[in-house]
């Protein structure tokens, strides 16, 4: 859990994605994340955390829907979702916090 706290804690936007390898609708967003975290570049973190293998975290954030979205800055959420969304949409509120 400290880790978390470190890759959140930082200047710029963190966008976490909660998912399972199982969860078609994860597995669906995968392109969809690396087109984000390559649109993004610098400006901000994207990070993907698969809560089977990181339970505690997702019962401590209470993930409950797949794939579940997240902006951090400086250690503070400032969005959340869960669903699918599409790229330029996750964009435009990542850079809303830049």
């Amino acid at each position: 859990m400290s880790k978390f706290g470190e890759l959140i804690s930082t200047q710029v936007p963190v966008l976490i994605d909660f998912y399972t390898d199982w969860n078609e609708s994860s597995v669906l967003m995968h392109p969809v994340i690396r087109d984000v975290a390559a649109a993004l570049g610098d400006k901000a973190k994207v990070i993907k955390i698969d809560v089977d293998k990181n339970q505690e975290l997702a019962d401590a954030l209470r993930i409950k829907g797949l794939p579940t979205l997240m902006i951090y800055k400086e250690g503070q959420m400032i969005w959340r979702q869960s669903g699918e969304l599409d790229a330029n949409t996750i964009i435009s509120l990542v850079h809303e916090h830049i």
